[in-house]
């Protein structure tokens, strides 16, 4: 029963945290001139909205339930560059703005938990309130450092787009709307198959455990 409960902790924190991540690209976008998902009624805080079968629903339940670091992705917010004054730096804006709102959301999780007296033993607030910050905290985190590895389609690769030539642009789109099956099935085959030779081969999980870990636990040093 408690670890169903965890589940659920899991479950009730990746979902702002992805649908808020979405909404941030929309948001930036339509600040810089593009009115593409506020004319699709994406940049609505309705889950509903964002929902992608595999990587909003399968995916971190089998996260969750392995009890790995749980992530995934919604369906990507729709944007036109071509309403950007300065396509580059619009790239750039839209794709860091998904990864910048999981850092405030996880920085704001850590400063309630300060308020409510910490997520140690020696705290007062109940073991369910803490345990949803703690997660909340690390999923953001998790959520923020993996999408920003530079890789296609990921948000951290909008920072190559400005050392793109012009000519190659439409290649670089026709790139990003492919890569996202291919990357999870690398990511997540190639550990599964190592695993088979007995061979430990996991870059994501050493990557958020370096990155994503080692600041929740700065943050709430237990």
């Amino acid at each position: 029963m408690e670890d169903f409960g965890l589940f659920i902790v899991r479950i009730l924190c990746f979902a702002p945290a992805i649908v808020i991540h979405e909404v941030s690209h929309g948001f930036v976008a339509h600040l810089l001139g593009d009115p593409t998902a506020k004319s699709q009624g994406r940049l609505s805080l309705n889950p509903l909205k964002h929902i992608d079968p595999f990587g909003t629903v399968i995916l971190p339940l089998m996260l969750a339930l392995g009890g790995g670091p749980v992530f995934g992705y919604a369906k990507p917010v729709p944007y036109n560059p071509s309403y950007f004054k300065n396509i580059k730096v619009g790239e750039v804006l839209t794709g860091l703005a998904g990864p910048a709102s999981n850092l405030l959301m996880g920085l704001l999780g850590a400063l309630i938990a300060l308020l409510v007296g910490g997520v140690g033993p020696a705290s007062g607030a109940p073991e369910l309130v803490k345990d949803f910050l703690v997660n909340f905290v690390f999923i953001n985190f998790c959520l923020m450092f993996f999408n920003l590895l530079p890789i296609p389609p990921l948000d951290g690769s909008s920072v190559i787009f400005p050392f793109i030539p012009r000519k190659y642009i439409p290649r670089w789109y026709q790139i990003q709307r492919y890569a996202l099956p291919i990357f999870f099935v690398v990511v997540f085959l190639l550990p599964y198959a190592a695993s088979l030779l007995g061979l430990y081969i996991d870059p994501i999980g050493w990557y958020l455990r370096a990155t994503a870990i080692n600041l929740t636990n700065l943050v709430f040093p237990i």
